[in-house]
C-alpha cells in the first residue's frame, strides 16, 4: 500500500472472481492462510513492530485480499484502526525502492501460488 506512515502489503490470491476466503478450495484457504503467516512474519522480522494488523474487508475493491499492516505504538492511527485516520502519504520513487529491497530480500524464496492446487 502506497502510505508511508504504516509498513502495509496487500496479499492478493490468484483466483477470478473470488470475493471472500471461503470461495476457495480447503488447499486454497491452506495456502493462503500459509502465504498469509510468511508474510506477517517477514514483516514483523523486518519493521519490529508491535502489532500485525491482519484484514479482509473488500468493502471498496470485491477480488478477495487480504491487508497486512505493521503498527507501533507511535504511529499516527495507534490504537485506532488505520482506514480512514489521516490521507495516505505517497512514497517517493527513492524512498519507495529502498523500502521494497529488504522485502525482495526477504521474500526471494517465498511460495506463490500454484495452478496445480
Amino acid at each position: 500500500m502506497n502510505d508511508s506512515q504504516y509498513p502495509w502489503c496487500i496479499l492478493v490470491p490468484d483466483r477470478d472472481n473470488i470475493k471472500e476466503i471461503y470461495e476457495l478450495s480447503d488447499k486454497e484457504q491452506w495456502q493462503l492462510c500459509h502465504e498469509s503467516s510468511l508474510l506477517a512474519s517477514g514483516l514483523m522480522d523486518i519493521y519490529k513492530g508491535d502489532k500485525m494488523n491482519i484484514a479482509a474487508l473488500g468493502n471498496i475493491v470485491p477480488q478477495l485480499h487480504i491487508h497486512h499492516i505493521v503498527r507501533f505504538q507511535t504511529d499516527p492511527a495507534w490504537p485506532a484502526p488505520v482506514w480512514g485516520m489521516s490521507p495516505a502519504q505517497a512514497y517517493s520513487e527513492a524512498v519507495l525502492q529502498t523500502v521494497l529491497q529488504p522485502l525482495r530480500k526477504q521474500f526471494a524464496n517465498s511460495v506463490t501460488w500454484s495452478n496445480d492446487i
